[in-house]
């Protein structure tokens, strides 16, 4: 599926606009934190007067409202209050571990006011997993490293306080241990190989599986075949959550002696 197909289709639709829907008004200057192709960069464009888009690789978004900037979120070079809003959406659960609270310290740091992220909800990163072809690492779909739920995430902003926070669309159910066990011995034939990211370990691009022998296509169906069965007692929950948040008003210093 191409970029604009997927951008046209119901789900991210509705994800879109749910993030304009909860934007404030009255906006200056926007960063627009893992700007891709700018299709949310030209969107925030039609709502505040200047967008800076900054993704790892320079951003080509042929604009004149937008400006754009290489840059790593986990060290944000700018200063810090420079910005009104800082949004980041479907970034957060990219980014490793033991760099996802330097990268939320410098959303917050760089906003003057508000910070909307918005990132999976409680994603089951055991479903549709890849198998690297060349170093046989286990890869999550679409180089998700992160999952998170509302606490979680809103953990990540100890200095933040929650203005709204919005789920959005129903997610696919998730699997269980046995079936990811199982369709993991069976080479995840099943998995996201078309995603743009690389495997995780190596860096290496992602390539479908040959066509699985019997004994593969035995597990993968005796997997799906479970987890159809798990899933009959489970619950849908939201595909997203939207979290707008603000920065504290600083009191004023005491004009005390």
């Amino acid at each position: 599926m191409s970029p604009n197909e997927y951008q046209n289709t119901p789900d991210e639709q509705k994800r879109v606009a749910d993030l304009m829907d909860l934007l404030p008004h009255g906006l200056d200057t926007v960063l627009d934190v893992g700007a891709r192709d700018g299709f949310i960069s030209k969107r925030l464009a039609d709502r505040a007067r200047r967008v800076t888009a900054l993704d790892l690789e320079l951003p080509q978004i042929d604009d004149p409202r937008i400006t754009c900037v290489k840059g790593d979120a986990t060290a944000l070079d700018f200063e810090s209050d420079s910005f009104d809003l800082v949004f980041c959406a479907e970034v957060l659960e990219h980014i490793p571990g033991d760099s996802l609270a330097a990268a939320c310290a410098e959303l917050a740091r760089v906003s003057r006011r508000h910070v909307l992220v918005g990132v999976p909800y409680c994603q089951d990163l055991r479903l549709w997993r890849t198998t690297c072809h060349t170093c046989d690492g286990t890869n999550p779909p679409w180089a998700h490293v992160n999952a998170f739920d509302d606490s979680r995430l809103r953990g990540l902003f100890p200095g933040l306080e929650l203005v709204r926070q919005n789920f959005v669309s129903t997610a696919e159910l998730g699997t269980n241990a046995v079936s990811a066990w199982l369709m993991n011995l069976a080479g995840n034939p099943y998995g996201t190989y078309v995603q743009d990211e690389g495997c995780v370990h190596c860096g290496a691009q992602l390539v479908a599986p040959p066509r699985p022998g019997l004994m593969q296509r035995v597990l993968s169906k005796l997997a799906l075949s479970i987890r159809k069965a798990v899933n009959l007692t489970r619950r849908p929950h939201a595909n997203w959550v939207h979290l707008l948040m603000v920065k504290p008003a600083r009191s004023s210093p005491s004009s005390n002696a």
